[in-house]
């Protein structure tokens, strides 16, 4: 990932005007990403994200601000250079949208045929694509006989068909099965490290933003209210938003009414080290484990759980001593019954 910025977006506002009045969907959205890098934007339903990353190619044109991307104002392009810049802005969408008049292969070569591509050039390249995303074997399957995640891949290799320097993916994964959505997650990842391509990653899970995004920003009621690297806002999230998406509702930990926790965050640890269990031996203390949300990536543990302490400040003492030894990542936050 280079420092070199490639999506600007500056003072950004969407307003729409209906029967029911102005409904503002985005308000001074202000947003800087990095090429190569995969940055997050996540939100509740109706936070504003899906139409902040259609304003990204101006399938949504701002009503106010200005979107840069590659170096081009896209506000002060005319209508044919701007279907020329969205050939370098790639997008994929949560219900596939392919032709289901077309086979694999034809919907990777439909962006193609847009461009000019000559039709043997164009066959070519889809068939590189669909070798790339894991389809090879199905070129000639329509969207009918394949599966979600195959759908999604084949969705990928279109939007790569015309060389894009960004990738859109809004909710790209929120119709498919756990399973098929971490497939998909790491095919994005290959992808992004292969090609250099930079990805714009649209979600409302947090699960998602901590296992591809180095980065994130958090949309709420139209507006941002929190950005920054990913460790970071999942550690010490500040936004009660943020908070809200990092423990889902009806995942709060449950415990002893006035008791204190222990948020641990595990962001790279081997998947093979017991922590929990070293350090009960270690500290010589018993604790219980009121929330888990943790996985293995990578050979490498990702996500979070949360413990009660003990009643006694020297046991919460070599808990605390035990954890910044091993650089473990810890909040320690009162209990609240949901």
């Amino acid at each position: 990932m280079s420092e070199r910025e490639i999506v600007r977006i500056e003072n950004m506002s969407k307003v729409y005007h209906g029967a029911a009045g102005k409904v503002v969907a985005l308000k001074d959205i202000n947003i800087s990403v990095r090429e190569g890098e995969i940055f997050g934007i996540i939100g509740l339903s109706g936070a504003g994200k899906s139409t902040l990353v259609r304003c990204v190619n101006y399938l949504e044109k701002p009503t106010s601000g200005r979107v840069v991307v590659n170096g081009s104002d896209l506000s002060a392009l005319s209508n044919r250079e701007l279907l020329k810049a969205r050939q370098k802005i790639g997008m994929i969408f949560q219900e596939f949208n392919l032709l289901n008049q077309r086979n694999a292969l034809g919907n990777v070569c439909y962006p193609m045929e847009i461009a000019g591509v000559p039709r043997p050039a164009a066959r070519t390249r889809a068939a590189e694509l669909l070798d790339m995303v894991g389809l090879a074997d199905r070129a000639k399957a329509y969207p009918a006989q394949l599966s979600g995640g195959q759908k999604q891949r084949v969705a990928i290799a279109r939007a790569l068909a015309t060389s894009p320097k960004v990738l859109l993916c809004d909710e790209a994964t929120s119709a498919l099965d756990p399973t098929t959505t971490q497939s998909i997650l790491e095919l994005l990842q290959d992808i992004n490290r292969r090609l250099g391509v930079t990805i714009l990653v649209v979600t409302h899970e947090m699960r998602v933003i901590e296992q591809i995004c180095q980065r994130v920003a958090v949309i709420d009621q139209s507006h941002i209210v929190e950005m920054g690297d990913v460790k970071e806002i999942f550690v010490h999230p500040q936004s009660a938003i943020a908070k809200r998406l990092i423990f889902p509702q009806g995942q709060t930990p449950a415990g002893a009414p006035g008791g204190k926790t222990l948020r641990i965050v595990f962001d790279g640890l081997s998947a093979f080290e017991p922590v929990i269990s070293d350090m009960v031996l270690e500290c010589h203390v018993t604790v219980n484990i009121l929330y888990a949300n943790t996985r293995a990536v990578d050979g490498k543990a990702v996500g979070q759980m949360v413990i009660s302490l003990p009643g006694d400040e020297i046991s919460v003492d070599r808990i605390r001593a035990y954890l910044d030894e091993r650089k473990i990542y810890y909040k320690e936050e009162p209990f609240h019954e949901s």
